[in-house]
């Protein structure tokens, strides 16, 4: 049987977002969040260059999808000492996060 997964998308405008050296250090950040267990899957990107269309939204910088098998584990990656040490580290380089969770059907 297909896992059905709880999945979580983070989108991050950064302060400078001209600046690849924030971008890159943002990156690092999430690739730490790698170290749970509870995250059966995660995916970090930046803006991919397809065809600008109005309902495609472009504003953001990094984004990172993460695959939990559910609530209880969502909430240990949020709890957990990497993720708070991510957000303490590296919120400085951004002036909006939107998050995006889904339940697969």
């Amino acid at each position: 049987m297909e896992t059905k997964y709880l999945l979580h998308h983070v989108f991050f405008w950064l302060n400078n977002p001209e600046s690849t050296e924030d971008r890159n250090k943002l990156i690092e950040g999430l690739n730490t969040l790698k170290g749970i267990d509870a995250i059966q899957k995660i995916h970090i990107g930046v803006l991919a260059s397809t065809e600008k269309r109005d309902v495609v939204d472009t504003s953001w910088d990094v984004s990172e999808l993460m695959f939990f098998e559910n609530e209880k584990d969502q909430k240990i990656y949020q709890d957990h000492l990497i993720h708070q040490d991510f957000v303490k580290n590296y919120s400085h380089l951004w002036k909006k996060v939107v998050v995006f969770d889904a339940q697969d059907v």
